[in-house]
């Protein structure tokens, strides 16, 4: 037996428990169809062709309860192991990273019941893996839409994220713009309107100077009134720039909020906790009553003002995000970023390669190490 030419049939899985939202197949096919072979001299020699593959599809999800006995694979490939060993190692892990960010992101879109979960991760990564992250993201966003029977929307923060499937960046309002305006949140806001295009959202942050409600209310009437001129005018176009989609809160996990009265709990106080959020949502459904407005606008201010968004961020996970979900806490978005990638205990996606049947004068005999076995999926579909 050529055992240096061996053919085998190898499978990949993860083990991480419960359910896994796969994705990252499309790419390790790709790896398989166009760097399957060896090198003759300085001349690569492709032989994809010879491989046999069946593939689950990308947001395909398998079930597993940590045994490696009961997973289901999500690629099996037969074919000389010599002409795609080196594969071995960067497929499983674009399945890796990819399967956990997805699954990361659709365990935390349950926990938020449906409401929309900004996809805040870029800063806490290389910039390198942005695109191929934000795929993971849309691909967990589109199978809760399916199993949920929803239309929720994607959201991600930088354009790199949206690049494998069309998506643009949004967000909010940067501190560090916030500082270039001398800490003038509702300026920068106002020239953040007046530049961009009003297909992206405006979202004030609202936490600079600590004084969420101040800040937001300021922004928010300065935004209207701009608003109120333009219509006022004439121009549609322009006043569409200036309606505030929401205002996020982002107060550090260290701070209480100057607009939350102590009550000597760090859980009560510090941070964005659920009394903010409450606090803010009924300063801004409020605040249109104190403006001198003429009666033919008084609906529409209220209308305005009622329509601004309460996005929180900051240590947000399923955890905190299902606290907030319990007490019905007036957020309509979550903006999550490091926990997304979070891999530890539960959340532990790893993915494994392993050999489990080799060929033998025309037969496929099994050859797993101790421990494993050949698996099936019945969502596996062969690859031409």
């Amino acid at each position: 037996i050529a055992v240096g030419d061996i053919e085998v049939e190898m499978q990949w899985f993860t083990r991480r428990i419960g359910s896994t939202v796969v994705v990252g197949v499309d790419k390790a096919l790709a790896m398989l169809r166009h760097c399957t072979g060896y090198w003759q001299g300085d001349t690569f020699v492709d032989t994809s062709d010879n491989l046999e593959v069946w593939a689950a599809q990308d947001g395909t999800m398998v079930k597993s309860d940590g045994n490696p006995l009961n997973a289901e694979p999500v690629i099996k490939a037969r074919g000389r192991y010599r002409d795609f060993a080196l594969l071995e190692t960067p497929t499983l892990g674009v399945l890796t990273r990819s399967s956990r960010v997805a699954t990361n992101v659709y365990e935390t879109l349950m926990a938020a019941r449906g409401k929309p979960v900004l996809f805040f991760p870029a800063r806490f990564d290389l910039h390198e893996v942005q695109a191929a992250d934000g795929y993971a993201y849309n691909i967990a966003v589109k199978r809760f839409n399916m199993d949920f029977s929803r239309e929720v929307g994607p959201f991600v923060s930088t354009d790199a994220q949206g690049d494998w499937w069309g998506g643009a960046g949004g967000g909010t309002v940067a501190h560090a713009a916030i500082a270039s305006f001398l800490g003038d949140t509702a300026e920068a806001m106002m020239q953040f309107a007046r530049i961009l295009p009003a297909r992206i959202p405006r979202i004030a942050l609202v936490d600079f100077n600590n004084v969420s409600v101040r800040d937001s209310l300021r922004t928010l009437e300065a935004m209207f009134t701009k608003y109120r001129e333009l219509r006022d005018a004439g121009n549609e176009t322009e006043a569409e720039k200036y309606i505030l989609y929401g205002v996020r809160l982002d107060t550090s996990g260290s701070v209480r909020d100057a607009s939350v009265e102590p009550l000597g709990d760090p859980a009560l106080d510090l941070g964005v906790n659920p009394r903010l959020a409450f606090i803010v949502r009924r300063a801004l459904d409020a605040v249109w009553e104190n403006w001198s407005l003429p009666p033919v606008w008084k609906e529409a201010a209220r209308e305005y003002c009622r329509n601004v968004k309460i996005v929180v961020s900051g240590g947000f996970g399923p955890d905190k995000i299902r606290k907030f979900e319990r007490l019905e806490v007036p957020v309509d978005i979550y903006a999550v970023g490091s926990w997304l990638f979070n891999n530890n205990g539960n959340t532990v996606t790893d993915f494994t390669a392993d050999v489990v049947r080799v060929k033998i004068r025309d037969e496929w005999v099994e050859m797993a190490k101790v421990g494993r076995k050949p698996l099936a999926n019945k969502k596996l579909e062969r690859v031409w």
